[in-house]
């Protein structure tokens, strides 16, 4: 048992475990344990040693191992450098990413955006989020990284397609025997070519374009960085593609869990729309803590580890895999009380702990868009949740093995009518 000091509790109103999006019968504990070989590590003091033992570790998490047996050249991609290479790649395009380059940047260009769609929300009177947050997330990512060449709405389809994965269903199926079978088994061919088929396309119809025109005219985003240090066209597509995931996919996600605790949430809508840009994003942010959209970070060891959290210890070998549990250390109690799993913006937290915690991850390959992601959300969010919304039904929510991350679908805004379905009010389900 670990001696760390738990802090008090300090949500005004319990409601009990707020998540949506943990998967059933997942659990905190234990805080390490080993299982076929793999160390899972759940606590929040242990995570966030492993992810700054950039000495000791390298990435294992998204395909990296499987990936870099097929990179060839000089310019690994930056999800899967680690080392010197990897901190000169990151301080080449920190530039691009602080929170006064977003301002001056990107910010107009999100408000544009988020006007003209929530405009459109409000004359329709209904909308599917995902489709709307998908295309504004793909619209403020693409100027980020420069593939700003080729029709917005396109390249939002065809990145959609190769982040959705294989699409499989039960075996047989509704026809079921042979020819059941068979069909299934030429679905799964045909569902794990998709991405494949998605990837050509994106090349051919964003990248390329994309890396032309700034062979000609250079901008200030990651597109021309990129040629200016020499990288290939397979090696600037590899880069795209990792900003895809980590602008694109994983912001437009975390917009739609947002306002599906912002709807259900009266009293916590309202403080938030009545707030400042600093308390709107902490509650951002104390949302992002208890719904992280990638779960699972994983490092192998390039050394034997010692991981000590108080009277803990535990002595992990070189060559080890290390599952670290971001949703888990993120809700770990030891350091944020019996209260960890309720949403709480003004919480307290242990010292040099970040308000989303591990949700951006920690050490060197700590997310470097994470004031990005928050301000996008906000700009939208301030401006939709100001319509008279309502939710048709519980959104739906699945997972992504290629990003170890949550899908929410089938989020239905309706506006103006009163008849919207509610989740249970906070004090029904308090502890």
């Amino acid at each position: 048992m670990s001696d760390r000091a738990r802090p008090e509790t300090r949500c005004p109103v319990p409601h009990g475990d707020r998540r949506r999006t943990a998967p059933p019968g997942e659990s905190g504990t234990p805080g390490v344990e080993v299982l076929d070989g793999t160390w899972h590590v759940r606590s929040l003091p242990l995570v966030r040693q492993v992810l700054r033992e950039a000495d000791a570790t390298v990435q294992a998490g998204f395909s990296a191992e499987t990936a870099r047996k097929g990179l060839t050249g000089d310019h690994p991609p930056v999800l899967y450098a680690d080392g010197p290479e990897h901190r000169r790649q990151r301080t080449a395009t920190a530039r691009f990413f602080t929170p006064a380059a977003v301002s001056r940047r990107y910010r107009d260009l999100m408000e544009e955006r988020a006007d003209e769609l929530v405009e459109r929300i409000r004359q329709e009177g209904r909308a599917e989020l995902s489709a709307v947050t998908l295309r504004y997330s793909v619209e403020v990512a693409a100027q980020v990284v420069g593939l700003t060449n080729s029709d917005i709405d396109g390249m939002s389809r065809r990145l959609e397609r190769f982040f959705s994965g294989p699409a499989t269903g039960p075996a047989g199926g509704p026809a079921g025997g042979p020819l059941g079978r068979l069909r299934d088994r030429a679905g799964t061919v045909l569902g794990s070519l998709r991405p494949i088929w998605a990837m050509n396309a994106f090349r051919l119809r964003d990248v390329r374009p994309a890396i032309t025109a700034r062979r000609e005219q250079p901008r200030e985003d990651v597109v021309s960085h990129l040629l200016a240090e020499g990288c290939t066209d397979r090696e600037i597509l590899v880069e795209c593609v990792t900003y895809a995931a980590a602008g694109m996919a994983t912001t437009r996600e975390f917009i739609s869990v947002a306002i599906w605790h912002l709807l259900e949430d009266d009293r916590l809508r309202e403080e938030y729309l009545a707030a400042e840009e600093p308390a709107r994003h902490g509650i951002l942010h104390e949302i992002l803590r208890l719904e992280p959209v990638v779960g699972h970070l994983y490092r192998r060891t390039t050394r034997a580890l010692v991981l000590e959290d108080g009277a803990e210890r535990h002595e992990v070998p070189a060559g080890a895999l290390l599952d670290l549990y971001v949703r888990q250390a993120n809700s770990d109690e030891q350091a944020f009380g019996e209260d960890a799993r309720q949403l709480c913006p003004e919480r307290s937290r242990p010292r040099g702990i970040r308000p989303e915690v591990m949700s951006f991850g920690d050490g060197a390959h700590r997310c470097p868009g994470g004031f990005l992601a928050i301000q996008e959300t906000d700009v939208f969010l301030q401006r939709l949740l100001r319509l008279p919304l309502e939710l048709e039904h519980p959104p739906r929510v699945s997972w992504v093995e290629l990003i170890a991350a949550y899908e929410v679908r089938d989020v239905v805004l309706r506006v103006g009518t009163g008849q919207g379905w509610r989740t249970p009010s906070p004090a029904s389900t308090a502890r």
